[in-house]
């Protein structure tokens, strides 16, 4: 029996699993294992392993149908204007990039082959042959000059504007090559090209509700604030995916409704689901939960230039109303990890994990609101499913506030429409924030002054001129102490509270394979269309 054993090839393993997908019985199999010589335990292992190798194995067709939180009539498929997870979704199944993060946060090549520089001022980027665009044109570097380009157009109103605003100049060097100058040198570039903004569209495009990409899918339908279907691409330049024939991305912003069409089987997967509904998905059969890391986090605005957040001591006696720890428990029931107040995520090589959380400090609290003089005042706070979790945090906050006397007025509004009306407008308001990989990114789009997501309206020249600095230098310790100062520097001055980083949950149908996680946010970076499939 042991030399049958050890005679057992792959080849073998091959016919098991041919005859699974024949629909053999597993009695069926285990005759056949027998017949040939195999004893019953073998038998099992073999059976397990043809299984688990069928499993892993993509299998094509099928119609993908994958449900968002959020949409407006803003949406768009332009990468510049991108805002949040359903545009991302969207761009990310027509388009590419010159360069991606995997699932470990690592920088891979993606249109181009390389992205290197001597002095990390004047890069090079050598761009893949072969790439076409849907359209059937080559990719060529004027696409790449003319996409980078627009973020530094201020009519395009690109989201990344501010970061963009460090390349100075751009050079053709060929039809394949590409010469991008930096005001100062930051070793970042390539990954700051990962961003899902940085798309490559093609040169000189002016209607982008086509999503002519290079990407995996091609355009059939897009309705704003309604949905988008998509078919494979059958001339995408990469070897491997799309699997799935097409994809159709809608948005249905009331949880247990998007939760309710997943387990109806209406859709195949269920967008970053309420802790609530956790449970529910969990004790039903034929479903999975997609779990991410601490890689997002709704936070409390207070805006520094209205009232009442013009007054300091009543953004202190918020940062001291806040109970961390029940709001992980109750209200995000445990997905998460305590935050201090700063953006950049658990496990960043640049993060500052000396900055103690403010305590939750009832008394204290109260000291800072007398001073401010907002006892008596019923004060507004915004709040909508669109930033997940923010309405039973809010609640939290206001029960905390009641306990000593404080008026807040918890204002729930619709998801639709939250962050065109509400987000960055209203004096105090949630957000939600999707990772970031480098603390440059994040200060650049969050808390310089010209950022252009800036929730709470914090100023600081110091900051400013040391985000400058930060990123101009190749000293990596230099770097570090810079970023560690800056992060305090917000977790004490600004008017943001993160009271924690959030664990995202994808629920998906168990017939749905390939889901892993990723850093730049759920449903795997936002670009599972390309890389899942159905169980055949």
């Amino acid at each position: 029996m042991n030399d049958k054993i050890t005679n057992w090839t792959r080849s073998d393993d091959v016919v098991v699993e041919s005859a699974i997908r024949r629909g053999a019985t597993r009695r069926e199999l285990l005759q056949m294992l027998l017949a040939g010589g195999v004893a019953m335990t073998l038998g099992g292992v073999i059976l397990g392993r043809a299984s688990h190798a069928l499993a892993a194995t993509p299998a094509t067709g099928g119609h993908l149908k994958v449900a968002g939180f959020t949409s407006s009539t803003a949406d768009t498929l332009d990468p510049a204007k991108a805002s949040n997870s359903t545009d991302y979704s969207r761009c990310s199944a027509v388009y590419n990039r010159l360069s991606n993060l995997d699932k470990s946060g690592t920088t891979q090549m993606e249109l181009a082959e390389s992205i290197e520089s001597a002095d990390a001022k004047v890069w090079t980027v050598k761009l893949r042959k072969g790439v076409t665009f849907h359209d059937g044109k080559p990719l060529t570097s004027a696409d790449v000059i003319f996409s980078l380009k627009r973020h530094l157009d201020p009519d395009v109103g690109s989201k990344v504007n501010a970061i963009a605003k460090q390349i100075t100049g751009f050079k053709a060097v060929d039809d394949l090559t590409v010469e991008i100058t930096l005001a100062d040198a930051n070793a970042d570039l390539p990954t700051i090209l990962a961003l899902h903004h940085f798309m490559i569209v093609a040169d000189g495009t002016t209607d982008f509700s086509k999503g002519n990409g290079t990407g995996p899918f091609v355009l059939e339908n897009f309705e704003p604030g309604v949905r988008s279907v998509m078919r494979r691409n059958e001339n995408y330049w990469k070897s491997k995916g799309p699997y799935v024939d097409s994809f159709e991305f809608l948005a249905i912003s009331d949880d247990s409704s998007r939760v309710n069409a997943l387990l109806s089987g209406d859709i195949h997967v269920a967008a970053a689901i309420n802790p609530r509904s956790e449970r529910l998905v969990a004790s039903q059969p034929g479903f999975v939960l997609s779990k991410s890391s601490a890689n997002s986090y709704t936070n409390l605005n207070m805006r520094l230039d209205a009232a009442p957040g013009q007054n300091k001591d009543f953004v202190a006696g918020m940062k001291h109303l806040i109970n961390r720890e029940q709001i992980l428990r109750a209200a995000l029931r445990g997905r998460g990890e305590i935050g201090n107040d700063q953006p950049v995520f658990p496990g960043n090589v640049y993060r500052n994990d000396d900055i103690k959380a403010k305590a939750y400090d009832p008394e204290k609290a109260k000291f800072h609101f007398e001073k401010a003089g907002v006892f008596g005042q019923t004060i507004p706070v915004v709040a909508s499913d669109a930033a997940t979790g923010s309405v039973d945090m809010a609640m939290v906050i206001q029960a905390a506030a009641a306990e000593i006397g404080l008026r807040l007025d918890v204002q729930r509004v619709p998801s639709d429409g939250y962050w065109d009306n509400y987000w960055l407008k209203a004096p105090i308001h949630f957000g939600n924030i999707n990772y970031r990989p480098t603390p440059d990114i994040l200060f650049s789009l969050l808390y310089a002054s010209g950022a252009p997501w800036n929730e709470s309206h914090y100023k600081s020249e110091k900051f400013d001129k040391m985000l400058i600095e930060a990123r101009g230098s190749l000293d990596q310790e230099k770097r570090r102490a810079i970023y560690s100062e800056m992060q305090a520097m917000v977790a004490d001055e600004a008017g943001t509270i993160i009271p924690a980083y959030l664990t995202g949950i994808d629920a998906i149908t168990d017939k749905l394979k390939g889901m892993e996680t990723n850093p730049l946010g759920g449903m795997m970076g936002y670009r599972m269309a390309e890389h899942v499939w159905f169980e055949a």
